[in-house]
């Protein structure tokens, strides 16, 4: 579904990711790991087109990929969650869903997509009519997933969706990715949280200093020396 070959990217000549190289199949869920400043938004924002590769191939669905606007590349059928949520604050929960669903195809079944998403997150149905800027975190970060959602995407990213939140609204995140794949949608997901991520992968990267430097499944990953010891403390 989504390959990345040899991809190098970075901001101001400065390079952050050199020569990654991964894959993500239909109906999984995938996930990068690694360190603070490993590279591992810089690789989203690189598949998103919010970064421009220096070199490098990226393919979705038999497409070619790099090169296309940010809106081209959620008409394709990725969308990304971003770190932080990213809400409109005075505007309506509602507002913040419907901004969601800009592109031609998600518009044409909007009120269903509402219906969808409001069913797997009924508490915002409660809130509806507040700013998005008055809502909990974990209450925003629903928000953020639930527009994300909006405009139908066959591939959704993640990039740190459990940062800040309670270890209880982290494993009701969690427990909202499973049910979204479920329904359909291919996942990669950027997280800290290695041991929640992990669980739910069926296959992840490890990324280090900007490259790649392992890859497995999830459990494999998991159960790895190195793993243990340089991300969990074991």
């Amino acid at each position: 579904m989504l390959k990345l070959q040899g991809i190098s990217a970075g901001y101001g000549g400065t390079e952050i990711i050199r020569n990654v190289t991964l894959e993500v199949n239909k109906g999984e869920v995938v996930t990068i790991v690694g360190a603070n400043g490993a590279g591992k938004t810089t690789t989203l924002r690189t598949i998103c087109g919010i970064v421009k590769p220096g070199s490098g191939t990226i393919e979705f669905e038999g497409r070619r990929m790099e090169g296309l606007r940010s809106d081209e590349i959620v008409a394709a059928g990725i969308t990304m969650v971003p770190e932080g949520r990213q809400l409109f604050p005075h505007i309506s929960v509602k507002d913040n869903l419907l901004m969601g669903a800009y592109k031609r195809s998600a518009r044409s079944t909007v009120n269903q997509r509402m219906a969808e998403v409001l069913e797997i997150f009924p508490r915002l149905r409660e809130r509806l009519t507040q700013m998005g800027g008055s809502l909990s975190g974990g209450e925003q970060q629903m928000v953020a997933i639930a527009r994300g959602l909006m405009s139908n995407p066959a591939l959704l990213m993640f990039d740190e969706p459990s940062l800040g939140l309670s270890p209880l609204l982290v494993s009701q995140v969690f427990e909202v990715i499973d049910r979204i794949v479920e329904m359909g949608t291919t996942v990669l997901i950027v997280e800290q949280n290695i041991v929640h991520t992990l669980k739910i992968a069926d296959r992840g990267y490890v990324l280090e200093n900007g490259e790649i430097t392992m890859t497995g499944t999830g459990r494999e990953l998991l159960d790895n020396p190195h793993i243990k010891k340089a991300y969990l403390g074991i």
